[in-house]
């Protein structure tokens, strides 16, 4: 391996792994490497930074070109004061770390060297990367349509011009093999190791795994409540009243006692009082070099008028033409079911029976396969919309997918329930939906992830075996970063989160209809903790760290489709029997009472907004008083800075 700069005054510790095509030049290469080595001062990263050897195999196909980067200790945590790194103090509360008060941090003992955790420091170099700012260069050496200007990042341009593949952090094999038998490799009927998910894979994907915990335990109460429930024949006695009230109950209280877990997780993980970085344009924005007033640099500015065209003119009718084929497909479902009721009516046999089934099971695919290439068309429809920050675009795109999402899953049930008012056929439907939807997401999700893996993994091990003549089964440095560079990459929580959220539509706004609903959401729930957790120690890449507070733009996600669940309930309510039957003679009656009721359920929902608060008590006090020792260490600060100048006079 090439030694590094440093790597006399401070053991090398590979944390993140750098690829570079396999032709790059060499003077870009060289640069490159020189300006994650530079020091601080005159503009680098002060990183270290060695090149993977070739490895056992020492194949001519192999990529030359993949870097190992760490960092001294007393780099990682200077950085660590760079990013705002919250830890906790010694009184117990969560303090952001300086280095000038770092024995008095709880955990920091000796020289600190197991202060901060494996993926607190590969978010610590990804960021000291990201901010790797270009000089006085014109261009990439060596690249002169890679163009460079005064404050640009280094590593932005270098991946939006394809010189740079790819970043990724390295996994820990000890940590992760503890990880995997504590979290899925034991079938047991206990709680998710939260804190060591957070601790290896960052604050992001801890929320998440929390919420997914979550969301199944509040399924609990409603499962319990289905099951009897679907023993009895509602169809006759009409007892789907009581279920769609406890439903809008149900949904309102557990959307604000999250919002409280999960500020008690993320304070006791130090990301709620976290100030959030400055946001640097995404790779892929483009535009004309212009000054910035904000940042006083000269970076790509992209009118945003013109944006708004692309969005009103181009994006939003073709979001309005896929809703009509959506809408389309539909009616050709009913026509399909239509067919099928018929032939059932004619000849009533086992055969025609299940043929009831097979429309709804073949619309359920369509679904699926229509909401995948959706997902496609809206992630390029929102990068050709040339959004500046990744913020804007996330909020941009998922905006776009579950509008399409919601109207596509749920359009026929809808329609089905309010328009047709069929009872029997809404709760079929419901059922084939649900159940092909689980279906076919374990088998995306959980079989073809782990048999693609144990391919990969089989056939990078006998590679190795054809060159070694060690007998143990352990993979080489090189071998091993090399495995985890082939693995598929991943994208985030993004797909996560939507199969919650539609699963969480599917319980709120139906299961009145078909109380099982919450029983088989609590089944997937399960599986999917085991399947998400495979994915994740075994089948992708190591994600870096997101220090996240909350679930984010989710979060309204859920609170929308609760106050649609309110008012969709409450118009099931009003078309059953029995509550028709106290208003024999006036349907308008009935029509004004149930939407009265719907506002004050409404307003009974956003009174337990206000009422609930969204962060505890105590851990509202622990941050008043750590303002409040800010501030007055901010001004016995500027008490001392006023008295020196009065000494220097006398």
């Amino acid at each position: 391996m090439e030694p590094s700069a440093d790597s006399s005054a401070s053991p090398f510790n590979p944390l993140v792994v750098l690829e570079l095509v396999s032709d790059t030049k060499e003077e870009a290469i060289a640069w490159l490497l020189r300006r994650i080595r530079d020091p601080q001062q005159i503009g680098g990263a002060g990183l270290l930074v060695e090149k993977l050897g070739l490895g056992v195999r020492g194949e001519e196909k192999d990529n030359p070109n993949l870097f190992l980067v760490g960092a001294s200790r007393e780099r990682l945590l200077s950085g660590a004061e760079d990013v705002g790194l919250f830890k906790e103090y010694s009184d117990g509360s969560m303090r952001g770390f300086t280095c000038a008060n770092k024995h008095n941090f709880k955990d920091f003992k000796g020289d600190g060297d197991s202060f901060l955790s494996m993926a607190e420091c590969q978010y610590i170099i990804k960021h000291e990367l990201d901010t790797l700012r270009a000089k006085d260069e014109t261009h990439v050496p060596g690249y002169s349509h890679a163009k460079l200007y005064p404050g640009k990042s280094i590593v932005r341009r270098l991946l939006s011009k394809g010189i740079l593949i790819q970043i990724f952090p390295l996994h820990h094999k000890e940590e992760l093999k503890r990880l995997s038998f504590s979290w899925y490799k034991k079938v047991k009927l206990s709680l998710q190791p939260l804190d060591d998910i957070r601790h290896y894979y960052g604050e992001g994907q801890a929320l998440y795994f929390g919420f997914l915990e979550y969301f199944t335990f509040a399924l609990v109460p409603m499962a319990l409540f289905g099951v009897p429930y679907y023993l009895f024949d509602w169809e006759e006695y009409d007892k789907y009243v009581v279920f769609a009230v406890f439903n809008v109950i149900w949904c309102t209280i557990i959307l604000e006692l999250w919002k409280r877990f999960s500020a008690s997780l993320a304070y006791h993980w130090g990301t709620l009082s976290r100030k959030k970085a400055f946001e640097e344009p995404r790779p892929g924005f483009h535009g004309i070099l212009g000054f910035n007033p904000v940042t006083g640099r000269e970076e790509p500015l992209y009118p945003n008028g013109k944006r708004q065209l692309r969005i009103y003119l181009v994006s939003l009718p073709f979001v309005l033409l896929c809703l009509y084929l959506s809408l389309y497909v539909m009616m050709i479902y009913f026509q399909m079911e239509g067919w099928a009721l018929s032939i059932y009516d004619q000849d009533p046999t086992f055969w025609t029976g299940v043929l009831i089934y097979i429309p709804s099971i073949i619309y359920a695919v369509v679904i699926e396969a229509m909401n995948l290439i959706y997902r496609y068309a809206a992630e390029f429809l929102t990068e050709w919309e040339n959004h500046r920050l990744e913020s804007s675009y996330q909020n941009h795109l998922v905006l776009k997918v579950l509008v399409f999402n919601f109207f596509n899953c749920f359009a026929s049930l809808f329609y089905i329930a309010f328009v047709m008012q069929d009872m029997v056929l809404l709760r079929q439907s419901l059922a084939t939906l649900l159940i092909t939807s689980q279906i076919l997401n374990q088998i995306m999700e959980a079989f073809l992830p782990y048999w693609l893996q144990r391919r990969r993994n089989k056939k990078m091990i006998r590679k190795v075996q054809k060159r070694r003549t060690l007998g143990d089964k352990e993979l080489p440095l090189e071998e091993q970063v090399r495995l985890e560079a082939d693995m598929s990459t991943y994208l985030g929580t993004f797909d996560d989160y939507l199969e919650l959220f539609l699963l969480f539509g599917y319980v709120s706004l139906f299961s009145c209809v078909y109380p099982l609903s919450a029983v088989l959401v609590v089944l997937n729930n399960v599986t999917e903790v085991y399947s998400d957790a495979f994915k994740m120690c075994q089948v992708f890449k190591r994600p870096f760290a997101d220090p996240a507070a909350n679930i984010g733009v989710w979060q309204l996600a859920f609170e929308t489709m609760s106050v649609i669940a309110v008012v969709t309930n409450c118009a099931l309510i009003g078309m059953s029997p029995q509550v028709k039957a106290y208003f024999p003679d006036s349907e308008t009656q009935l029509i004004l009472w149930i939407v009265a009721i719907e506002h004050g359920l409404l307003a009974f929902k956003f009174i337990l907004t206000f009422l609930i608060p969204d962060v505890p008590k105590h851990i509202q006090i622990k941050l008043s008083r750590l303002e409040f020792e800010s501030l007055e260490a901010l001004k016995n600060k500027k008490m001392l800075e006023a008295s020196e100048p009065r000494k220097d006079i006398q």
